[in-house]
């Protein structure tokens, strides 16, 4: 049986520039102007203040795992191969949090608020995924 292959991420307007940062692997989030507050994922308007001025800014590629997940069975699916592998939220320094894998380390040596850091595993031609390592 062969195996299915991944699924694309589904890319709406307002999240096309994160996906075209991450090809060339680099981490950016919103920002509100009018609040200051970083935003992940990617919106049309800020959910502290619902201002729309919100603009595209570096992010430090920098935080700790909140919470994970050992992934240790998955078949059949396209990721039967990757098991085991570790699920993360992940909170960015910026204050965000945002979903992922921790790769780079045994599953078992994942903690929760381990410093980790960005990393760039590409899927196709078209995407590049962000995920992150022990730091």
């Amino acid at each position: 049986m062969d195996t299915p292959k991944k699924p694309a991420p589904i890319v709406n307007d307002w999240a096309r520039p994160f996906w075209e940062a991450a090809r060339d692997n680099r981490l950016i989030l919103q920002q509100c102007v009018d609040c200051g507050k970083h935003i992940f994922y990617p919106r049309i308007a800020c959910p502290h203040c619902f201002s729309d001025n919100v603009e595209w800014v570096p992010a430090s590629g920098k935080g700790t795992v909140y919470s994970y997940t050992v992934v240790e069975t998955n078949a059949p699916s396209a990721f039967m191969n990757d098991v085991p592998y570790v699920v993360a939220v992940v909170k960015l320094d910026e204050g965000v949090q945002m979903l992922s894998n921790i790769v780079g380390c045994d599953p078992a040596e994942v903690r929760c608020d381990m410093p980790v850091e960005v990393t760039f595993e590409k899927l196709d031609d078209e995407f590049t995924l962000p995920k992150f390592r022990p730091s």
